[in-house]
């Protein structure tokens, strides 16, 4: 049975079903699960929750003498009350069918007004993956439902603005580059859904299936996924066994979907069927599985990597069309371009007025007129004070001509971005 109750009732051994308020602010990585530990207790009942929904046929009720003093309490403002309701059938704790949901966020916004929500995503969504993953390289089930929160979190920001958590994103740095990539992953795989006709929950699921993609890395030793050099053959192989790693752990979970099975196992399939576990062709591999080779590629490519710099956003999509009729699926190629921008957040360009820019918000219907900001004259070789120009607006007269590479100008432009 599932009951709200008040946050000073709440003991060691409830199960603890959903936490109040918005998951983004909650203290665990994680909203269903035993309370079993005393600081974990601590940490809930010095928060700024005020109830929450425990399941009494997995855990512990409240005890006997908290119901009676809600009976007390109850009945103690039933007589003082004015209106003739003696309410002698209310229950002290609320009953319910189950957990309510929170409203979705459908808004959009410009990737301004989107930052400071996005990374305060970022942040939580890092915790929550890395002590998920964590718990499975301990050995720890996996339970998709978990997660399905941060996938509600990733799916409204990139419902809000669809560059700015995919770009924070990769400003990943080389020791948590796998579990943001997930995180971006996700991201890039729920837009991409939407995208290719995806349904609104198919999208979620390939959402989250985006995030567990890589989770056969758990079973990686960390001195092989970080190491800066050039692998050995027998360290390559160890990393290549990850997709079944990650199905095998995932057959053993719960709430795990046959979308997430699918991609976990087969996101290095390649359409000329040179891909991996399973070497299958064009016409063997799934859409989700399609989508997640993109996805997957891409974050990788344009993300610092402990043996490499990631490449401009622009670049890493050139050079992606370059092996797209090996590799990807021309269809799910063209979508994911169409999501991206042909010139994608985080890009440096060249300008017409003979100034560099970076690309700060994309326009998903004039992909050659995104947002830029201008802060680099090519002519005095030096920063200029930054201007953000809107290029769909009439009354812009500049325009992109190329993108730029910032090894060649000796610039940095995360600082700029951000």
């Amino acid at each position: 049975m599932l009951k709200r109750i008040k946050i000073q009732e709440v003991r060691l051994g409830m199960y603890l079903q959903e936490l109040g308020g918005p998951w983004i602010d909650h203290p665990f990585w994680r909203t269903s699960f035993v309370l079993e530990k005393k600081e974990d207790l601590q940490t809930l009942l010095s928060g700024s929750i005020g109830e929450v929904v425990i399941d009494t046929s997995k855990g512990l009720d409240i005890l006997a003498e908290d119901a009676e003093a809600e009976d007390a309490e109850e009945g103690g403002e039933e007589n003082d009350s004015d209106d003739g309701d003696d309410g002698g059938d209310t229950p002290a704790v609320q009953v319910l069918a189950k957990p309510p949901r929170p409203a979705k966020l459908v808004e959009k916004t410009t990737a301004a007004q989107e930052k400071e929500r996005a990374s305060k995503v970022l942040g939580a969504a890092k915790v929550a993956i890395t002590s998920m993953f964590e718990e499975v390289r301990m050995g720890r089930a996996v339970d998709a439902a978990d997660v399905l929160p941060l996938v509600e979190e990733i799916n409204a920001s990139v419902t809000r603005n669809i560059g700015t958590l995919i770009g924070l994103a990769r400003l990943k740095t080389a020791d948590d580059y796998t579990y943001m990539h997930s995180i971006a992953v996700c991201a890039l795989m729920v837009a991409l859904g939407r995208e290719c006709g995806m349904s609104s929950e198919d999208a979620k699921q390939a959402g989250l299936a985006g995030l567990l993609h890589d989770i056969g890395k758990m079973a990686v030793p960390k001195d092989i996924l970080q190491k800066p050099g050039k692998l050995t053959q027998a360290e390559y192989l160890t990393i290549k066994n990850h997709p079944m790693a990650g199905y095998e752990m995932l057959r053993s979970g719960r709430n795990v979907s046959r979308m997430a099975l699918d991609v976990v196992r087969h996101h290095h399939e390649k359409v000329d069927g040179t891909g991996y576990p399973d070497a299958l062709s064009a016409t063997q591999i799934s859409l989700p599985g399609k989508m997640a080779a993109v996805c997957d590629v891409y974050d990788a490519i344009t993300s610092n990597r402990p043996y490499k710099h990631g490449w401009e956003p622009g670049e890493s999509l050139r050079r992606m069309a370059e092996w797209n009729n090996a590799h990807f699926d021309n269809h799910v190629f063209h979508a994911f371009v169409k999501i991206i921008g042909i010139y994608p957040v985080g890009s440096l360009v060249r300008m017409k007025s003979g100034k560099l820019g970076v690309v700060v918000d994309h326009n998903p219907v004039l992909l050659l007129q995104p947002t830029v900001k201008l802060f680099f004259s090519i002519a005095s070789q030096a920063r200029i004070p930054i201007e953000v120009i809107d290029l769909a607006k009439p009354s812009s007269s500049d325009m992109i001509m190329a993108h730029e590479d910032p090894a060649k100008w000796g610039l940095s432009v995360n600082d700029v971005w951000r």
